[in-house]
């Protein structure tokens, strides 16, 4: 595979963590994604609520949890309540009902400032992806496998790339943010 081909899919894989850090950001709306992260003890081990039940949007502003085994709804409700996300979990036979309280203005200027940190991390590992391409086109310029000038394409090349995915993080967060900014 060429250096700028591994780069740019190395680029991709960062831009695609991005995303999934993003979908874990709370926004006004009820959104199941936040709940990816919840581990909850059931069976004598921790699982994730996705591989434990059916996780859907009700009325916009509700969750609604259903677990394929009934017996597990307690210990679900439990592992919302611990996961730190200021949920209150509502436990109704064997359905668990998560109402998504409207974020505060203080709560969303918090989160549109984690979003930024995230939005700099991925950009920062986007450099540190370029970094090493070009990196790897100076040791095989130095090895003679390609010329001066191969390599001065295959760093402009790389750098383009690198543009090309910090502007697409950049488009992303301010999507997010203004999700995260509407009332």
């Amino acid at each position: 595979m060429s250096v700028v081909k591994d780069t740019e899919s190395k680029m991709k894989s960062a831009i695609e963590h991005f995303k999934v850090e993003l979908r874990n950001l709370r926004s006004s709306r009820a959104n199941p994604s936040i709940l990816d992260s919840v581990l909850v003890e059931v069976y004598g081990t921790e699982m994730k609520i996705k591989e434990l039940g059916q996780v859907s949007v009700s009325e916009g502003r509700q969750l609604i949890v259903t677990p394929f085994d009934p017996q597990v709804a307690g210990p679900i409700s439990k592992g919302i309540e611990k996961a730190n996300l200021n949920l209150q979990p509502i436990l109704e036979g064997a359905i668990v009902r998560v109402p998504v309280p409207p974020l505060t203005e203080e709560i969303r200027k918090e989160t549109v400032k984690q979003g930024k940190k995230k939005a700099e991390e991925a950009k920062v590992q986007i450099r540190e992806i370029r970094r090493k391409g070009n990196e790897l086109a100076r040791k095989q310029k130095a090895d003679m496998e390609i010329t001066e000038d191969v390599m001065k394409k295959l760093e402009k090349q790389i750098q383009e790339l690198t543009d090309k995915f910090c502007k697409e993080v950049d488009q992303l967060f301010s999507e997010k943010e203004k999700d995260i900014m509407e009332v």
